[in-house]
């Protein structure tokens, strides 16, 4: 078991040997997740950004402004009671 100690600020530093087998580096982010009484570290790789392209777009252009009205409308019912 490896150890670390709480700074003034709440700052703790992950061990190196951790932070090795985790392969976490400087500038990446990590999550904590409780779990009743334990705090478990997940690293966070890569962002959303990460993700652009990997779905092909639709084959066809899409009217937002279309399915904006539509939209309206099918709220405007429902607030109005008829729908």
């Amino acid at each position: 078991m490896l150890e670390s100690t709480i700074t003034r600020k709440g700052q703790v530093t992950i061990p190196k040997a951790i932070r090795d087998r985790l392969g976490v580096k400087e500038g990446e982010r990590v999550l904590f997740v409780v779990r009743g009484e334990e705090v478990v570290l997940k690293v966070i790789k890569g962002t959303i950004l990460d993700l652009r392209g990997s779905v092909q777009p639709s084959a066809r252009q899409e009217d937002f402004e279309r399915i904006r009205q539509s939209v309206k409308q099918a709220v405007a019912k429902k607030v109005v009671g008829h729908g």
